[in-house]
């Protein structure tokens, strides 16, 4: 993992110098950038002496970074002048802190997910199994809150950003729809989370939603192509 970190940075430092922007053009851009916060967040709980994110973020590394490289975004390698769209001081803002967002709230959604399985899997030494939905359950929301919070700076500096280029904070873009049903359903993760009958499986289930909407409004919207946002999308098409 420490060996992927270096790579995908430096890829991410050279597509920088080359292109002259951050390389976050793009959904085969963002993917990399994506693949190296998780990196990131792998190794953070090895210097707390914590393990329970490492079987997420490693395969989740390695599966983003293999998807970018695949075939299927072959006609984003290589890059090229942005549209008057992303020529903006909002580019770096707006989606550094978008995709900061989806990896941590995909983490916390995992650990959500594992809290569940946990949960109504049967395990004989039952106060061992208390105390890790406890874990999963206190690290999944700490996580969470850190990319709620990301989450949020993303769409408040979009709103500005769609202001200045296309004239109006909010248009119901696809994209723009589908990130706030998921800032909705992660807002409602917390408000259950907070009261005590909320720990545990009743918010667990929630943020599990919330991943499944996390890669709608991530992937399904790029794949489409639709919407004021298509510029950074893919196609499966041949070429």
């Amino acid at each position: 993992m420490i060996t992927s970190f270096f790579c995908i940075t430096g890829l991410l430092v050279t597509r920088w110098i080359y292109s002259g922007h951050l390389p976050l053009s793009n959904f085969y851009e963002s993917l990399i950038f994506l693949s190296w916060i998780l990196s990131i967040i792998h190794m953070v709980p090895y210097l707390k002496k914590q393990n329970y994110l490492s079987p997420i973020t490693a395969p989740s590394t390695f599966f983003t970074q293999g998807f970018a490289t695949s075939g299927l975004l072959t006609n984003m390698h290589q890059s090229g002048i942005l549209v008057p769209a992303l020529q903006s001081q909002w580019l770096m803002m707006h989606v550094s802190m978008m995709v900061l967002g989806y990896a941590a709230l995909l983490c916390g959604s995992l650990l959500s997910v594992a809290l569940i399985v946990i949960t109504f899997r049967k395990v004989s030494r039952n106060y061992y199994k208390v105390q890790l939905i406890q874990q999963l359950d206190h690290w999944g929301f700490r996580i969470i809150g850190i990319g709620f919070l990301f989450l949020t700076i993303g769409i408040l500096s979009g709103a500005v950003w769609a202001n200045e280029a296309w004239g109006s904070y909010w248009n119901w873009d696809p994209k723009e729809t589908w990130a706030l049903l998921t800032w909705t359903i992660f807002a409602i993760y917390f408000h259950i989370r907070v009261n005590k009958n909320g720990e545990g499986l009743n918010s667990a289930i929630i943020a599990s939603i919330g991943f499944f909407l996390i890669w709608i409004c991530y992937f399904g919207v790029n794949l489409l192509g639709i919407g004021l946002h298509s510029y950074g999308s893919f196609t499966l098409t041949s070429n």
